[in-house]
């Protein structure tokens, strides 16, 4: 199927979005349950919690929009969780593992900040005013869940990698 306008791009992103939610959903008590630092578990857990709230928020955005969230997969965020699930069976429990876990959800973060950005700015540009609103809430969460795990590795976690290593 070819798109011909900014609004199937839009309605496309919004589906590839909200099943990229579904997948994280997924995925977080995983990594949740593989990190070895309280804080980090704790990080994983909230924004858990969070993420479901997205989905919650992405459903608002599609009736409001009258958009029928199709499931469509997210080849990119399948990606970027198998990563994460490799990380997992490849390093054994401890700070070295939750670094590369915390770099990988970093991952997840850039990808979806640059997705809700770009489904802010179309929202606007179609007039879909509130549905904008609601698509800039999840994306400030998503920075707020990037500067936390920043914050957890720059605090504690890569110094404690660091020892591991030498």
């Amino acid at each position: 199927m070819t798109m011909n306008t900014l609004n199937e791009a839009f309605e496309k992103g919004l589906c590839e979005m909200y099943a990229a939610e579904k997948q994280i959903t997924q995925a977080l008590p995983k990594m949740r349950d593989a990190a070895s630092d309280s804080d980090l578990a704790e990080a994983i857990s909230s924004h858990l919690e969070e993420t479901k709230g997205q989905a919650d928020r992405l459903e608002q955005v599609a009736q409001k929009c009258d958009i029928n969230l199709k499931e469509t997969a997210c080849a990119p965020m399948k990606a970027l969780l198998e990563e994460g699930e490799k990380i997992i069976s490849a390093y054994e429990e401890g700070p070295v593992r939750d670094a590369v876990l915390i770099a990988n959800a970093q991952k997840v973060e850039h990808y979806e900040m640059a997705t809700y950005g770009t489904l802010v700015s179309v929202a606007q540009n179609l007039g879909y005013d509130e549905a904008a609103q609601l698509l800039e809430e999840i994306l400030e969460e998503e920075k707020s869940a990037d500067k936390k795990l920043t914050q957890l590795a720059e605090q504690n976690i890569n110094n404690d990698a660091m020892k591991k290593a030498a």
